[in-house]
């Protein structure tokens, strides 16, 4: 029974002082309001340490990162809304993990909600600046959203059209290419063409001017000696392997 009710029991809310938070979310407000763009490149310039050090030194219950996004917060909520102009009274709305407090904002241009939660050791977590919008402008803002949506859609849907169109075109140039390829390879690989080599002319009209002439200086050597050159002929002229004479 015992564990049962304990599981079931309903964790408390938050125990805060009223005072401090309304403080410490005052002194944000006039901070982030009174900073320019110079101050704001200042604190981003400064160390983790640096940052730590003055926000102690200030006694406010803010982290580093919490009191940054709060500079960055206010600067994208201004100029959003406007100049502020001034703010009501706080609404505190504690659980058992946090604290948030609200309140309503004059800007120049339009009001907004500026909004503040602390988290369990009633450190600040975050600042959001949320503005007030006329239906008009809301359905103005929602058909923008609606038309740049649609149009986005549509010129996603015109592109996958043409390239879909496109396509035929691939095998066409898949082809190509294959057949460049081929082409490519094919003169690559061919062999290059053998040597012809020289027709060997055979030297048949020399060898019978030379016989000729062998005849002609044998007949005229036996006409000298008294010879006779009745049944003479040359058939045939062998060369010797060697042109040296011997004795």
């Amino acid at each position: 029974m015992l564990c049962f009710t304990a599981c079931g029991s309903k964790k408390e809310n938050l125990q805060y002082d009223k005072s401090t938070i309304t403080q410490a979310t005052d002194f944000l407000i006039e901070y982030c309001n009174s900073a320019d763009a110079d101050t704001i490149e200042q604190w981003n310039k400064m160390t983790d340490f640096q940052i730590e050090s003055q926000l102690n030194q200030a006694g406010v219950p803010f982290t580093k990162d919490s009191f940054l996004a709060a500079l960055d917060a206010w600067q994208q909520g201004t100029k959003e809304c406007g100049e502020y102009v001034s703010h009501g009274d706080y609404k505190f709305e504690p659980s058992s993990d946090e604290l948030k407090v609200t309140t309503s904002a004059k800007f120049k241009d339009r009001d907004a909600d500026i909004t503040f939660v602390f988290d369990e050791d009633l450190y600040l977590d975050s600042t959001t600046i949320d503005a007030h919008y006329s239906i008009g402008e809301i359905m103005e803002k929602a058909g923008l959203n609606t038309i740049l949506g649609m149009g986005t859609v549509f010129v996603i849907l015109i592109f996958i059209s043409i390239l879909i169109s496109l396509f035929k075109y691939i095998p066409a140039l898949e082809e190509k290419f294959k057949n460049k390829g081929k082409a490519e390879s094919t003169q690559e690989a061919a062999p290059a063409p053998a040597a012809v080599a020289a027709p060997v002319v055979e030297e048949a009209s020399n060898d019978d001017e030379l016989a000729a002439v062998i005849s002609a200086a044998i007949a005229a050597y036996e006409a000298e000696v008294g010879g006779s050159t009745d049944g003479f002929v040359v058939r045939s002229i062998k060369r010797r392997p060697s042109n040296k004479w011997h004795a």
